[in-house]
């Protein structure tokens, strides 16, 4: 069997975002990684939260604006947002209105201009499209992938990692798998998996469910939850624009316009739409 787990050792976290140009499976290899080296960016706590607030997240009045030089727009307009240790946060908002932007920032892959954030680490990141993350032809080879750059890591530590990590997403039993014949939610929660198995303190989660059915989107939700509600108090951060999705969350917030309108309990969030008219 091809050690699939040391092909990522040419791919190291610092050169994915140092500009080199990589095409085709090697491209799609670095977005993969890059997924699982995500560093928060301005403040950076280690550990269990944001100093003794008890927040897993802490971003204030930041600002990120995109664009070209002399056309720049600013897309985050001064955000709040915070979410606490060992909870499941989703960010809620039209399309357009920031969250994946948001969401980058948090992780590093986007640096803020302004304004101040903390964030427990170690940090991954998931992509919307299961397709851009799971590479590797089988899934135990794609979730031992991101493994591959700690060189003192032995293949019997590795096997536990990736063990833990399937189990934790309900794909124990699918290790061995074919990834090209997984369904759309099956690749999505490998690609949770592989964000899993470098045991961060929060992940980052970028809709998801967009290009799931129903039983598929329900599967990944309630992995999710799992892993929220499980001993390592792992703090997920949800990006939707489903409001459906909002009986799995602990507490949520309403984005639009570049600014975080409201925060609170989902019962919150959805009062706020309502007194703005919303038909929810």
């Amino acid at each position: 069997m091809p050690n699939y787990f040391s092909q990522s050792k040419g791919l190291a976290c610092g050169g994915i975002r140092g500009g080199a140009k990589l095409t085709g499976n090697r491209a799609r290899a670095a977005l993969a990684l890059q997924s699982r080296c995500t560093r928060a960016p301005v403040c950076v706590v280690s550990g269990g939260g944001g100093g003794g607030s008890g927040f897993a997240i802490d971003a204030r009045e930041l600002r990120v604006s995109l664009g070209p030089t002399g056309r720049r727009l600013a897309v985050l307009k001064g955000v709040q947002l915070q979410a606490g240790r060992g909870s499941f946060h989703m960010l809620l908002g039209p399309n357009g209105c920031g969250k994946s932007t948001l969401l980058r920032t948090l992780g590093g892959l986007i640096e803020a201009e302004s304004g101040t954030l903390k964030v427990a680490q170690p940090t991954s990141f998931v992509f919307q499209n299961p397709d851009h993350q799971v590479i590797m032809p089988t899934v135990r080879a794609d979730v031992a992938f991101g493994l591959g750059r700690y060189s003192d890591m032995s293949q019997e530590e590795v096997a536990v990692k990736v063990k833990q990590a399937l189990d934790a997403v309900n794909l124990g039993e699918l290790a061995d798998s074919p990834t090209r014949n997984l369904s759309g939610g099956q690749k999505q929660r490998v690609a949770i998996a592989s964000a899993l198995v470098d045991r961060p303190q929060v992940l980052l989660l970028d809709e998801l469910t967009t290009y799931l059915d129903e039983a598929d989107q329900r599967a990944v939700l309630e992995a999710v939850a799992q892993i929220v509600k499980g001993p390592r108090a792992v703090t997920a951060l949800w990006v939707t624009h489903r409001l459906e999705e909002l009986r799995y969350a602990d507490t949520a917030s309403y984005m639009q316009d570049g600014v975080v309108k409201v925060s609170g309990s989902p019962r919150k969030v959805i009062e706020h739409l309502r007194a703005a008219g919303a038909s929810v």
